[in-house]
């Protein structure tokens, strides 16, 4: 891979990693709800779960989705809906605990199998491939797109995370909770709406 294209693809990667989405909302809000440490394992299973899936699309799971078209479709679908239910839960989760919150935070097989539903995941993994992996030597370059992805999205999605867990304190307060809670819920929902507009 040429270095101008390589620089254009990381570019691509922390723009698509850092920006306000699905996997970022509910990273943020498990550093709300969990502190950075028992958040860990939802971003390993975030950034190593996005690698997986660019590289399995780039070799060819693509293949599956054009002898059974509906599956991708299905698949936003679900995902879709899984979100909203999960929007729910975390605009009426009120406010953080002193020790631990209730329930469990998304651990590593369930935020890399969430991958596989996400509406922003599959347009960023098509995306990439598509624009960067075409060349002569594709199976390199997929390779190369898909360690890019893994690499840059730690820090970029780490920072959700961070933030997340610096307004603990401030959310404490059932008053400053609430409204918090109901906005995260509400930008969770609008990360998916292009969903409902295909």
């Amino acid at each position: 891979m040429r270095p101008d294209v390589f620089l254009a693809l990381t570019l691509f990667c922390v723009v698509a990693g850092v920006t306000p989405g699905p996997n970022n909302m509910m990273l943020m809000a498990s550093g709300v709800n969990y502190g950075v440490r028992r958040t860990l394992p939802h971003l390993t299973g975030v950034v190593v779960g996005f690698a997986l899936m660019v590289a399995l699309v780039g070799f060819g799971l693509d293949a599956i989705f054009r002898v059974a078209p509906w599956l991708l479709p299905l698949m936003r679908w679900l995902g879709a809906a899984y979100l909203v239910w999960l929007a729910w839960r975390i605009a009426n989760s009120g406010a953080v605990k002193a020790g631990a919150a209730q329930g469990r935070p998304l651990g590593v097989l369930a935020a890399a199998a969430f991958q596989w539903i996400n509406p922003k995941g599959w347009v960023m993994a098509v995306s990439a491939l598509t624009t960067y992996a075409v060349s002569a030597d594709y199976a390199t370059t997929v390779g190369v797109v898909a360690l890019t992805c893994l690499i840059v999205s730690v820090p970029c999605s780490g920072v959700w995370v961070l933030f997340g867990a610096g307004m603990r304190r401030a959310l404490a307060d059932p008053r400053r909770a609430r409204p918090f809670n109901w906005t995260m819920g509400a930008l969770l929902v609008a990360s998916i709406a292009p969903v409902f507009w295909e």
